[in-house]
């Protein structure tokens, strides 16, 4: 059950070798595939271990790990696309959880998800590690949104 060329149409930057790297915000670079599987309920775990963006204030770069988890509906998102979007923020001067928020609406805007969280995982700045935590979910997973703000919260307590 091979993907077909008609399915790929939207599908650019994969297996493009001239694809530059933006350092600036572009969520314009974000490619989206069908998936064939929209009657399943599955998660999709992607993880950027190396996120870069800029303190608004002072300039300095503040680096991090984005984990995204999303419930797919009848889009995804291409990941060759979303690392170079990630890597967009280089540049990008706003707080830990702004940029948490921004890659979440930006992803929901795409997709369409069923589900998604963002989870960022920021090095410690002056000695404390900021960790922002962002959801959405669709109205028949408004029980899942509000279960994980509460999971996390709940985690985040114990450690």
């Amino acid at each position: 059950m091979s993907r077909n060329s008609d399915e790929l149409k939207g599908v650019t930057l994969l297996g493009n070798q001239n694809v530059p790297y933006g350092y600036e915000y572009n969520p314009g670079v974000l490619e989206a595939f069908e998936n064939k599987h929209p009657e399943n309920e599955y998660v999709v775990a992607l993880d950027c271990p190396e996120f870069t963006s800029l303190c608004p204030k002072t300039g300095q770069p503040d680096f991090g790990r984005i984990v995204v988890r999303y419930i797919p509906e009848r889009l995804m998102v291409e990941s060759k696309s979303l690392k170079l979007y990630l890597f967009s923020f280089r540049n990008h001067g706003d707080f830990h959880e702004d940029c948490v928020n921004i890659i979440m609406k930006d992803l929901v805007r795409l997709m369409s998800p069923k589900y998604i969280e963002v989870e960022g995982i920021f090095n410690p700045r002056g000695g404390i590690s900021i960790i922002p935590f962002a959801n959405y979910g669709d109205s028949a997973h408004q029980d899942m949104v509000r279960r994980r703000i509460v999971d996390v919260l709940g985690t985040r307590r114990q450690a």
